[in-house]
């Protein structure tokens, strides 16, 4: 079977370890984590942990099964490319001597609609927002001016669905609670 990406979000409580719980599921099945984050959502209280990595379709719908019989997890999802709206973004640091002294720099900067966040005497450091092979042209033209440092953040995402299934999930789960009480 052919391997390809897929995101997987994570709804949960905002409960220390649950990074580790999320990650052990993945490392007893051996697949590696291209890339993991988690930030809040717009649901008081509730974390959304995204990760992404290669793999078959079946072993990816186990994953999922398996990470939602965490205890707090509230709901997982998983998506295709095709299913999810995401960027990432990038910070490189370059000498500012470089910025300065190459008229070329600027051009590139301004070609790959990146933006300046800090100029110092000693470094300026660049952002770039897009998808992976976008900050990865970036990276490969900056290289040559001697890049100090560089780091990208995994994707961050949004269904093209219209509305956020956890919020709906939550909604039916509470009506569901009120209804047996």
């Amino acid at each position: 079977m052919e391997k390809q990406l897929f995101t997987i979000t994570v709804f949960s409580e905002n409960t220390v370890g649950i990074l580790s719980l999320i990650a052990v599921v993945y490392t007893r099945r051996n697949i590696n984590i291209e890339s993991i984050g988690a930030s809040r959502t717009s649901i008081p209280g509730v974390m959304k942990t995204t990760v992404t990595c290669y793999a078959d379709r079946a072993i990816m719908e186990k994953i999922v099964a398996q990470i939602e019989k965490e205890i707090y997890v509230i709901k997982a999802y998983l998506y295709t490319d095709e299913d999810i709206i995401w960027q990432e973004v990038a910070l490189y640091k370059v000498a500012t001597s470089c910025l300065l002294n190459e008229e070329f720099l600027e051009k590139i900067i301004r070609r790959h609609n990146a933006r300046i966040l800090d100029i110092t005497e000693d470094y300026t450091v660049i952002e770039k927002s897009g998808h992976g092979d976008e900050t990865e042209a970036l990276f490969d033209e900056l290289k040559d001016y001697g890049i100090r440092q560089f780091v990208r953040s995994g994707p961050v995402c949004v269904t093209k669905d219209p509305v956020e299934h956890v919020t709906e999930y939550l909604a039916h789960r509470d009506a569901f609670k009120k209804d047996n009480n």
